[in-house]
């Protein structure tokens, strides 16, 4: 049996964790600020607003579906060599290919390094999540999984602050890809000098020692009698995931196209507003989860959610006076989601298990979003463009949710499986 984390390495975890998770957010949210951008650079004279549309949808997807993979692959790789090198390795693709962003020449070359970017992205969380559950006290766990919520989040409020002190524009924007690459140290010195998980060491011991030959995780996973719960863990992961990447995300080259014309930074406005509610959103998920239950709580996020986003795409506009402040709420409640996830998955996998099952859950999702945000982009440009009819068409996944929680197990009583 290892020996628990003394106290300063059960904070260098959570810092290490925190500050991975902080920079994912910033990657994140780094296309939905420059895609239009980006876009006028590369395509020059061919560009037209539809057409930016249908590139962000793009290279959302890109990052969806890398996200995906690496969600998967890495999370498994943090089972079976440990959640601290895992997270290290996922750190320094998001950082390295991001920074290639600003060397491209064409919207392909992005494309390509957004899949890229995705796998670093999709290997932290898993990584992030079952590493800090495993190394801090069950009592702590609902305050540590908000904060684990609110960092993706606070890295997208970081990026809006950074970009309406320095313009992202058609002219401007490669400096923040170059900025993108800095999290390289933090992933280097995660990969060489982060302290592994006590429980992540006991758990290979025992298999160690074991006389059957362990099975692979994600065999594991996917036969009886894990099959049922990593399934129900994927449907609940992918609800938010699809609400917020094929819905939510329009409302930034949306606030961008038309507010641009008259504030330069409105687009970076709107995405400080949104992430600044979505950080309170993801520190009060897991309180509400502790406090309410698990299903209890998911499914009025789901009715919440769906409401505020369309209130966001029906009800009001960019530029109006009540834009902003529905934004705000729009990002709280569909944010509460990214507290309560950090708390429930692992509580529903075995310690040998728990960043493979957690990472399937939460980035199998991925790819049902690639698709949605895909199929979005189609009806954004058959619907001639229009942000509000193709946000609210995909806000009513939001209403999957609230029949799929009642499927789920309620965990609200119980420790972390061994």
């Amino acid at each position: 049996m290892s020996a628990p984390l003394s106290r300063g390495g059960r904070f260098a975890v959570l810092s290490a964790a925190f500050g991975g998770l902080l920079f994912d957010g910033f990657e994140l949210g780094l296309m939905p600020l420059a895609s239009l951008s980006v876009s006028k650079d590369l395509l020059g004279a061919g560009y037209t607003s539809t057409l930016g549309g249908d590139w962000f949808a793009r290279y959302t997807a890109a990052l969806m579906l890398g996200a995906a993979v690496g969600g998967i692959a890495l999370g498994s790789l943090g089972d079976r060599f440990g959640r601290a090198r895992a997270m290290g390795v996922s750190i320094l693709f998001y950082s390295v290919f991001a920074g290639l962003g600003a060397r491209v020449h064409s919207q392909e070359q992005m494309l390509v390094l957004r899949f890229l970017v995705g796998l670093g992205v999709g290997g932290v969380w898993p990584n992030a999540v079952a590493l800090v559950a495993e190394c801090w006290p069950d009592k702590a766990r609902p305050t540590l999984a908000g904060l684990m919520g609110a960092a993706i989040n606070a890295g997208i409020l970081l990026l809006s602050q950074i970009a309406q002190i320095w313009s992202v524009s058609a002219e401007s924007w490669r400096w923040l890809f170059n900025l993108a690459a800095a999290p390289a140290g933090l992933g280097l010195v995660v990969l060489f000098l982060l302290p592994e998980s006590p429980a992540w060491l006991a758990s290979r011991a025992a298999a160690a020692t074991a006389v059957k030959k362990p099975v692979a995780p994600l065999r594991e996973l996917f036969r009886p009698p894990l099959l049922k719960i990593t399934l129900t863990g994927i449907m609940l992961g992918s609800v938010p995931l699809i609400g917020a990447w094929a819905a939510s995300k329009w409302m930034i080259p949306w606030a961008d196209k038309i507010g641009g014309a008259v504030q330069a930074d409105y687009k970076a406005l709107t995405q400080g507003w949104w992430a600044f509610g979505a950080i309170l959103g993801s520190l009060a998920g897991a309180q509400i989860a502790a406090w309410l239950g698990r299903r209890l709580s998911y499914f009025l996020i789901s009715i919440g959610s769906l409401a505020l986003t369309l209130t966001m795409f029906q009800l009001t506009a960019p530029l109006r006076p009540s834009f902003l402040p529905i934004v705000f709420a729009q990002g709280f409640v569909a944010t509460l989601f990214f507290g309560w996830l950090p708390l429930y998955l692992p509580e529903l996998f075995p310690t040998h298990v728990r960043a493979s099952g957690s990472g399937i859950s939460y980035n199998v999702g991925r790819f049902a979003t690639a698709g949605g945000v895909l199929a979005a982009g189609f009806f954004f440009t058959a619907l001639g463009g229009s942000y509000p009819a193709v946000g609210s068409a995909a806000a009513c996944i939001y209403g999957l949710g609230m029949i799929v929680i009642w499927f789920a197990p309620e965990t609200a009583k119980q420790s972390l499986k061994p």
